[in-house]
């Protein structure tokens, strides 16, 4: 354990300023983001996008959502307990383990597919349009975590609006 005051011991410089370089693409997936949340429920969408970078140890998606997430009204419990979910279902309601789970199958693709009683839970808990704005939001969410992770983007500078 570190007896450093300073809350980030060692800090790692970015690979690659990508959207420098590559403006328009970042541009195209500020749109396509924003596109994607549409209709979706502010709540499920930030434990989407914090469960799928989770699992894709984006640590500067990670930081930002889970700073929106608190801005925005969430629990530090919920958030902590997310990683862990499938042993702390009450924490979440039907329609956000549905959400959750779809999210794993999507950014996993373990199999190469998303499991039919999977999608089947979640299209009962969301209309078509509503399952498709999900879908779209958790593949933009799994791009973003793999700029991030790729170029070793450098988290703990976000700051949510809204944060005191």
């Amino acid at each position: 354990m570190s007896t450093s005051s300073e809350p980030h011991v060692h800090e790692h410089t970015p690979r690659l300023a990508w959207a420098q370089h590559a403006p328009e693409v970042f541009k195209a997936m500020i749109k396509l983001d924003a596109a994607a949340r549409k209709g979706l429920d502010p709540v499920i969408y930030e434990l989407v996008k914090i469960r799928a970078s989770q699992i894709n140890r984006c640590a500067l998606c990670l930081d930002m959502h889970s700073k929106d997430a608190l801005a925005a009204g969430e629990s530090v419990e919920r958030i902590i307990q997310l990683s862990a979910w499938e042993e702390s279902q009450h924490f979440y309601t039907a329609k956000e383990i549905a959400a959750i789970e779809l999210t794993e199958a999507i950014t996993v693709l373990t199999d190469g597919f998303v499991p039919d009683e999977v999608y089947a839970k979640a299209a009962a808990h969301f209309d078509e349009a509503e399952l498709t704005q999900l879908i779209a939001a958790i593949t933009v969410i799994n791009a973003w975590n793999r700029f991030g992770v790729s170029t070793r983007q450098v988290p703990g500078h976000y700051k949510a609006e809204g944060a005191k």
